[in-house]
């Protein structure tokens, strides 16, 4: 029994027909109105790719159809072909009348002698060559055995009967042609012929043979035209079954890949997804090869058996060669089917992985973009747009302009790819649901972001226009201020000088529209959306500010008019005072916003609060009424920085420095940090200390008397003195910070502080406050000559100026290398500079000496109580504070033993520094004559007097020194005025210690 076997396909769906699919997707269709996705867990398949693949998989399986419908036992050609050889049993094509496929059994003696197995294998064969329907009607065998016995004949049709495999219709056997055997065979078939089962038909000659079967069907050996070659036949049928081996095997590997690619998941990442279509690729190109070659061995083939045909145009084929030019065009045109439907699937699915590929890096670029959209939104939520000066809302605006161009290239990323997520659905992209909405999602966060940025740009320029409104006004009053402490006193004794000095004032006062605030209440509504508490109240201070300006201008007008009146007698002119130079000379600009508090209270006349026993004059002259003024200001800048510093340093010390001991901060902290918060702060917690427990206090009980605030410098000059430890430490600091600055520790606790700045810049706060001090004295001490105080100021800012020498020598002498003593023996530093240095030798050679006299050496000279260093200074390197020099020691003195002669060879910025009778000495020549003179004095001290000098810090500068020869007078006066006036929440300074303080000279 022939057996037809079916190849199920492997889906998870059951497989319909072709046109079963298409009434399904055309339901779909209506019901849904567009072509919809089935997905199985990852995998994806249209409804027109579901189709193309049942297409193409019925092609795979008719083609399949086509060629498995024999036996799958039945042998081949090539498996039979010693068998076939042996020629005991052909097929040679020929039909019936009734169209049964003819088996000839040519002469074979031997055909006794054959295994079973090989005639049942070579009949089975040849039985399984004809179709179905021809072998349906039946086998005719025609048997020859002409040239054999009876006995063989009878043995053969034995044979036969027992192992034929298909249907006989009829047995023609062509009897021994000798008498005995031809009359033997007739008597003994009658007798046997019931024993073969079969119908058999004894045949005397070929005539006879024709008159069963035509000649045109039977070899020309049994007197008919068929030509026959074996070998030919045999090459011929392996051929056929070679080429229907190869349309098999590529129909199998065909439908296997179609399987797999219709199950293929999607994968969820780009990479995954883009080695699945490059592995799919390569075994597509491998079946569209296997195809090809399949193609091209059928094309072959038929060539082969149309061969015939082109060398006798009149050749007629056999049956046999019919169907199997029949066989072979049907499965070339199968494959062709075959092939065009497996290239449509094949695009179907390409473009499908392809869609995926795109859909991931869709995906993979909306992650990206989006985290950065939140980054960016997440920035600008933080972005605080409160101002509260012009610089600061200027610093904002920048600040917000860095953050806008970043956020446009970040926005244009984000739009960017929501065309390209447009495009994709345009080009029918399956995900098209997907991708919609992280389309709309991208727009809509730009949008957000965009809003955000012109709100807060709005906000910071409506803020700007207002801190400028407020800059304009404040300008106007300070200027006006100036105006009015100008006008010297003498100049308005004249009535010209006072008609120039009035007219001076209208014209101001004509400018007041263009730069004064009108409405307060208007300016609050109008710039409400960015008035702020802060903002209000210094709005509030402006317009206060104005109005106390606009009263003083109308009191000097109300003067000036009088001064102007004509004067019956001239008035007796009063000795000036110095008069206070043009607004040049007025505070910095910088400081103004923080003085409006203050210019409220001193645009009014004051009374000075001091008693002791007796009261300041009632009323002051104008010019010292501006000169107060003047002093107010510097005041209140005193008192404002030195609030904000002291929390500055609060908040170092707690946002930082405790930081580093809380163990929820440890895993953020280097190695290299790990235990070196002193290294890296210094002492700036014993600085905090002092300034909030005791200096500014001390400091805020001078507010109403400026002039006095020295008292309070010169009575803390020692506890200032620990600044010196501070910057000596600073190069150690900066260098730890330089390696640790990017560490996450730092980066966390400047996002807890939401500070601007990095920790470097608040550690340099301590040495910018040492040397703000003597700015901020030098300017009371220009305000305030000729008052009571000013020599307390004078020497305050001699003793600030004296601790920064001493700071600046002190890091001069930590840069000393190679000295194998202990630099702390030898006293405090005194001096320390630069010089030209010769050595003379009474027992050196002559010429060594000449040599020596003509070729100084560089030195740097370091005056301690009891010994001169003589180093030599090396090149400067690194950056900021390791940018300094360095020096290397070369040869000490000590001062027991150290004469000086204090002119040299005429020249008088030469000195001679000589020990042991002069057998050694030094000529030093300084820079300058001035600093020779200078350092006389101080060398001349020190060598008489190491043993007993005072723990001076250091020797002050030369500017210093002239001032320090008053100092015994300051100090005989001081005595006389311990009944003067004191502020009035101090009670009676006690006498000052002179050796708490920095001595002014040695």
């Amino acid at each position: 029994m022939r057996q037809v076997i079916h190849l199920s396909l492997s889906v998870e769906m059951k497989m319909v027909r072709d046109e079963e699919v298409s009434g399904q997707v055309d339901r779909m269709m209506k019901s849904t109105g567009k072509e919809e996705y089935w997905e199985e867990r990852f995998v994806c398949i249209s409804l027109k790719e579901m189709k193309s693949y049942y297409r193409y998989s019925e092609c795979c399986q008719q083609l399949l159809y086509d060629i498995l419908q024999r036996d799958p036992h039945t042998l081949c050609a090539a498996e039979i072909g010693s068998e076939l050889q042996k020629q005991f049993a052909i097929l040679p094509g020929g039909r019936g009348i009734n169209g049964s496929p003819i088996i000839i059994f040519p002469e074979f003696p031997a055909f006794s002698e054959l295994e079973e197995e090989e005639v049942h294998n070579v009949l089975t064969y040849l039985t399984s060559i004809p179709s179905v329907a021809a072998s349906g009607v039946g086998f005719i065998l025609v048997i020859d055995r002409r040239l054999d016995r009876w006995a063989a004949v009878r043995a053969t049709l034995l044979r036969i009967a027992g192992s034929f495999p298909g249907n006989l219709n009829l047995v023609l056997v062509l009897r021994p042609t000798t008498l005995f055997q031809r009359t033997l065979s007739d008597f003994l078939f009658k007798f046997n012929k019931d024993e073969f089962k079969m119908k058999v038909v004894m045949l005397s000659s070929v005539t006879e043979l024709h008159a069963y079967i035509d000649p045109g069907q039977l070899t020309t050996e049994l007197g008919g035209t068929q030509e026959y070659q074996h070998d030919s036949w045999i090459s011929h049928r392996t051929a056929i079954e070679a080429f229907a081996l190869m349309v098999k095997t590529t129909a199998q590997t065909l439908q296997a890949f179609g399987t797999e690619l219709a199950e293929t998941e999607l994968p969820n990442t780009a990479e995954a997804t883009t080695n699945l279509l490059h592995a799919h690729t390569l075994k597509k190109d491998k079946m569209k090869e296997d195809l090809q070659v399949a193609l091209s061995q059928g094309g072959r083939l038929m060539e082969y058996i149309n061969e015939p045909l082109k060398t006798d145009p009149e050749y007629t084929m056999t049956h046999d060669e019919l169907e199997n030019l029949a066989t072979v065009q049907r499965l070339l045109g199968q494959l062709d089917e075959t092939a065009m439907a497996f290239d449509d699937f094949w695009e179907r699915h390409r473009t499908k992985l392809e869609h995926c590929l795109q859909l991931r890096h869709f995906e993979l670029h909306f992650r990206e973009v989006r985290c950065q959209l939140d980054a960016t939104s997440e920035r600008l939520s933080g972005f605080s747009e409160v101002s509260l000066t012009p610089a600061h809302a200027e610093h904002l605006l920048l600040e917000l302009s860095s953050h806008e161009d970043k956020a446009c290239e970040v926005l244009d990323h984000a739009l960017s790819l929501a065309c390209d997520g447009d495009r994709l659905i345009e080009n029918g992209h399956y995900a098209e649901d997907s991708i919609r909405p992280k389309c709309s999602e991208l727009r809509g966060v730009c949008e957000d972001i965009n809003c955000t940025l012109r709100s807060k740009k709005s906000l910071l320029l409506r803020a700007m226009e207002l801190h400028r409104c407020l800059e304009k006004a404040s300008q106007w009053c300070e200027e006006g201020i100036f105006l009015l402490a100008s006008q010297s006193v003498d100049r308005c004794q004249s009535q010209d000088g006072a008609e120039a000095a009035l007219q001076e004032l209208e014209r101001y006062l004509d400018t007041a529209p263009l730069h004064t605030l009108t409405d307060c209440s208007a300016i609050c509504c109008q710039y409400e959306a960015v008035l702020t508490t802060q903002l209000r109240e210094q709005v509030e201070r402006v317009f206060q500010k104005q109005s106390s300006v606009q009263e003083m201008f109308e009191k000097r007008r109300v003067s000036l008019k009088k001064l102007a009146a004509k004067q019956t007698r001239p008035v007796q002119p009063v000795a000036p005072r110095p008069e206070v130079k043009s607004p040049l000379s007025s505070p910095n600009q910088q400081r103004k916003e923080r003085r409006y508090s203050a210019d409220n209270a001193i645009c009014k006349k004051v009374e000075s609060p001091i008693q002791n026993g007796s009261t300041r004059h009632a009323s002051l002259s104008e010019e010292e009424e501006n000169l107060a003024v003047l002093r107010r200001h510097v005041m209140n800048e005193l008192l404002e920085t030195e609030r904000a510093y002291v929390e500055e340093l609060l908040c170092v010390l707690e946002g930082y420095a405790t930081e580093m001991d809380n163990p929820a901060m440890a895993h953020l902290i280097p190695s290299t940090l790990l235990n070196k918060k002193d290294v890296l702060f210094g002492n700036m917690s014993e600085i905090y200390q002092f300034h909030k427990r005791t200096f500014l206090k001390e400091l805020e009980a001078y507010t109403d008397c400026p002039e006095l605030v020295g008292r309070c410098f010169l009575e803390r000059m020692k506890d200032l003195q620990i600044y010196e430890a501070y910057c000596q430490n600073k190069p150690r600091s900066e260098s730890l910070w330089r390696q640790c600055s990017d560490c996450a520790f730092f980066q966390e606790c400047q996002k807890k502080l939401e500070h601007k700045l990095g920790l470097d810049s608040y550690l340099l706060k301590p040495v910018q406050r040492i040397t703000k001090y003597q700015l901020l004295l030098k300017e009371l001490l220009k305000y305030s000559k000729g008052c009571e105080g000013s020599d307390d100021l004078q020497e305050a800012l001699s003793s600030i100026l004296g601790i920064l020498k001493a700071v600046n020598d002190s890091m001069h002498l930590i840069a000393i290398t190679g000295y194998e003593g202990n630099l702390s023996d030898l006293g405090r530093l005194l001096m320390q500079g630069s010089f030209s240095v010769w050595t003379e030798h009474k027992k050196g050679h002559a010429k060594v000496k000449d040599l020596a006299r003509f070729k100084p050496m560089q030195r740097h000279l370091f005056l301690h109580e009891k010994a001169l260093l003589f180093c030599k200074r090396r090149e400067e390197n690194g950056e900021g504070y390791e940018k300094a020099p360095s020096y290397s020691f070369k040869h000490s003195l000590s001062m027991s033993a150290v004469g000086i002669t204090e002119n040299a060879k005429g020249d008088n910025k030469k000195f001679e520094i000589w020990c042991n009778s002069r057998e050694e000495v030094f000529i030093v020549q300084a820079p300058t004559a001035e600093i020779k003179t200078a350092w006389m004095p101080v060398s001349r001290r020190a060598q008489t007097l190491f043993s007993s000098v005072p723990p001076a810090a250091t020797a002050p500068s030369p500017s210093v020194l002239s001032a320090a020869t008053l100092k015994r007078t300051r100090r005989s006066k001081m005595k006389k005025r311990q009944s003067q006036t004191r502020p009035p929440t101090q009670t009676p300074r006690p006498r000052r210690n002179t050796k708490s303080r920095l001595p002014m000279s040695l």
